[in-house]
Order: structure tokens, then sequence, then C-alpha cells
């Protein structure tokens, strides 16, 4: 059983959280229950795992994993390996990370939600365990990213179940790739929503591809609330910025009422910690 390190007074020490996601590595550096930092990589090398675990210093570990750029001051270096805990939804990127010697994959039963099913995702059930945690049941969490996916329980912390369908980004590369004469269009990061009826078809795609994607969220959160009125709703993800400036300015009663907060997963992990 891997434990976070502590300091020889007892106090809880720093660890790592990674969640392996569709399209990147996801990080958080933890002092006991405090979040240092959080931060975005591409997939890395097979061999990080061992560089990782021959760091001396804290500065050395986080050397290969965290971008340079953003380099702050560190908390006080620990004794390696680092503990490591690990949630995961891409089985050949967990097999590299479970190379490393300190590693702890935290696996679905371990998450106390009540009345999962055995093929809900790890990333979802941490996200709804975390938001719940943070903010109170009934809690419904919203995930933009590769996919859109919609997770909820209830106020017995009872898995009330979710829906999965394509991100934006899936959404806008299917009709570019899938048919003949479209184009590709990238996520567009306009400040105000395109035109509803476009008379071009880059933004007509735009258009159709945002404006039913809103739509889709608007009547899943109308149905939270129609089963639970005082229910909560979380959202995180790659693409929330967009979405939540687009919700406030179509439908601003929804998107005011929705909590923005891109580290669910790792509260989630970090209730789990307090379990082990």
């Amino acid at each position: 059983m891997i434990e976070p390190q502590r300091h020889r007074e007892g106090r809880e020490n720093i660890w790592l959280a990674l969640e392996i996601g569709n399209s990147r590595l996801h990080w958080a550096l933890f002092e006991g229950e405090t979040l240092d930092r959080a931060w975005d990589t591409d997939y890395l090398p097979e061999s990080v795992p061992y560089q990782l675990a021959q760091s001396q210093t804290l500065h050395d570990l986080l050397l290969p994993i965290f971008p340079t750029q953003n380099q702050t001051s560190s908390p006080s270096s620990p004794s390696s390996p680092l503990p490591l805990l690990l949630a995961s939804v891409v089985p050949s990127q967990t097999a590299i990370w479970e190379t490393y010697p300190n590693v702890r994959v935290i696996t679905l039963d371990q998450v106390p939600l009540k009345r999962m099913y055995p093929t809900l995702g790890i990333d979802r059930a941490l996200a709804l365990w975390g938001a719940g945690k943070t903010w109170g049941f009934p809690m419904l969490v919203i995930d933009a990213g590769t996919a859109l996916t919609f997770t909820a329980a209830d106020a017995n912390q009872c898995l009330v179940g979710g829906a999965i369908l394509p991100g934006l980004g899936l959404q806008f590369t299917t009709l570019g790739q899938q048919t003949g004469q479209l184009p590709l269009v990238e996520i567009p990061n306009l400040a105000s929503l395109p035109p509803r009826f476009a008379v071009n078809t880059t933004e007509a795609i735009q258009s159709g591809v945002i404006y039913s994607f809103l739509a889709g969220i608007k009547d899943f959160i109308e149905a939270w609330w129609n089963l639970f009125p005082d229910g909560k709703i979380a959202i995180k993800g790659g693409d929330r910025t967009l979405i939540i400036n687009y919700l406030q300015a179509l439908y601003p009663d929804i998107g005011t009422h929705l909590i923005v907060e891109p580290n669910l997963i790792f509260w989630g992990i970090r209730e789990i910690v307090k379990l082990l």
C-alpha cells in the first residue's frame, strides 16, 4: 500500500496524481491535501517513469514532466521515488506508468459511489466523487473534453447514470474527415457565438455543431433539475471555458449556475488518498 510520504514531525508530504486522458496527461502535485499545482502534457516517452524513479530532488523529478516555461519554486524535496496515484482510461498508457516503482493505480472498486456499473470510466467516477465531496450531493458532472460526458449521483451518493457523446473537437473533425466536400474546421475560439443561419460553409458547420451541442447540454441540465431541483452541476474539461461563455450568452439562467472546476478528478483522487 502506498501512503503519502511524511516529514519527520508527521506532516503529510508530497505526492503526484496523474490522470491519463484520451489525448493528454493531466498532472497534479500535492503537499498533503493541498494542491500545489496542476498542469497538462502530451503523452511522454516510455523512458520517463524510469527517469522519475532515479530523481534525487523534486526539481529533478519534475524536469521531464513539467513545462519548463512554467517552472516555479517547489515545496520542500522528499526522498524519491515520489508516490504516484494514477487514474487512467488508456490501457497502453497505464502499462507504461505501471513501471514506475511507487505507483498505485486507482480502480473503480476504490471509489465509494454506490450502484456503479462495471464499465463506468474511472475518470467519470473520480470526477463525480470529487465534485460531490467538495460541493455536496446531488451532483451532476459535465466533462467537456475529447468526449462530452454527463455523470450524476443523488443525495445518497448513488449513481443516477449519465451519457456520452462526441466532444466539440470530434464533431468538427468527423465532418471534415468523413465527408467529401466539407472542410476540416477547428474548434472556433470566438468571443461570441457564430451566426445561427450562416451564409458560408465554415460558419454553417460552426453553427450546426455549436448550437446543437449547447442545446444538448441545456436539455440534460433541465432534465437533471427536473429530477433534483436542488442538484448541483460542475463542469470540467478542455472546452469548459468556451462552453461556459456560450452558455452564459445563450442560456444565462443555466450558465451562471455552473461550478467551473478543471481539477475535479484530482479532488476525487485526494478523497481516495484519505481512505488509503
